[in-house]
């Protein structure tokens, strides 16, 4: 079964925002300032990758 480009991008945008989640659950548990540091930052790129992606599918952006 071929999946629609709007299929991909809800699954990409899952995937995306899990990965908020993770990073910042992973910062929480870590004690190196630098690591949670980066963990902080990574999550917040991802962040931004979701609301591009949430933006396409609301705005119909996809073809």
């Amino acid at each position: 079964m071929k999946l629609k480009p709007e299929d991909y991008l809800k699954k990409a945008l899952l995937d995306t925002q899990e990965k908020v989640r993770d990073f910042m659950d992973f910062s929480y548990e870590v004690d190196n300032p630098e690591v949670r540091d980066f963990l902080r930052e990574s999550a917040k790129m991802e962040g931004v990758q979701a609301e591009k992606i949430k933006s396409y599918l609301e705005n119909g952006k996809i073809y």
